[in-house]
């Protein structure tokens, strides 16, 4: 009987076209299923707690997959860390039930979102946050902030996405919702049960509006969102179980 091993990667997801794999381009995912699939010799699927968008970084990111080799999992982690691209590395492994799923279990999941704000943004801080010097009511964004906490229906901060068709809710919570400044850096902090395409992005450019005089109200949700910011700046924090 195969193994149902849950590990905890981070990577770097500037030079990937995010989580899911796509045919003939670099992913997460399809790098994971390559060296698993090579470990196990065996076709091996990886199983995600979500799918970030091409540029999105992690932290924490959660998977899942079947493994008949025997090999200790302090062994795994040695192993599969070799073979992977530098850019993602696991940080953990670890043996679960059979029937853990690191999507459809997940209870929440809070991501970061880092906006730089000083004229000149260091190159090697660069591929890691939106470089956005120009000026902003940041009062009146921390307040506005606030209002996405709750029970709402975001379909006006989702993109386009192949499982639309099914017809599922857009209805998300959001257990909190949080903008600080932190010396040069504005940090977005959102913790939800679940987050749509792009859904993060369209917030952040939504709460940049918000100083643009653009908002009449900031205390509730524009029937709009304002343009999506770029990928860079984001970062899966934590997915919680």
């Amino acid at each position: 009987m195969p193994r149902r091993i849950k590990i905890t990667l981070a990577y770097d997801g500037g030079g990937f076209h995010g989580w899911q794999v796509q045919p003939g381009l670099p992913t997460i995912q399809g790098a994971l299923e390559e060296v698993f699939s090579a470990i196990d010799e065996r076709p091996v699927a990886v199983a995600g707690s979500g799918r970030t968008d091409a540029g999105v970084h992690a932290l924490a990111q959660v998977a899942a997959l079947d493994l008949e080799n025997p090999i200790p999992l302090p062994n795994l982690r040695r192993a599969v860390n070799r073979l992977l691209p530098h850019a993602i590395r696991v940080l953990s492994a670890e043996e679960v039930g059979a029937d853990f799923h690191p999507r459809f279990q997940a209870r929440a999941k809070l991501y970061e979102y880092r906006i730089w704000r000083p004229e000149v943004c260091s190159p090697f801080d660069w591929p890691y946050v939106h470089h956005f010097p120009y000026p902003l009511d940041e009062d009146r964004m921390i307040e506005f902030a606030r209002a996405f906490e709750g029970e709402h229906d975001f379909t006006a901060f989702a993109a386009a996405d192949d499982r639309d068709a099914l017809g599922r809710s857009k209805r998300r919570t959001i257990f909190s919702s949080i903008l600080e400044r932190a010396g040069g850096m504005l940090i977005y902090r959102v913790r939800g049960s679940g987050f749509l395409k792009h859904m993060v992005r369209n917030i952040v450019g939504t709460l940049i509006e918000a100083d643009k005089g653009n908002l009449a109200d900031v205390a509730v949700l524009p029937p709009e969102c304002g343009p999506t910011a770029p990928a860079k700046g984001l970062f899966l924090v934590k997915v919680e179980y």
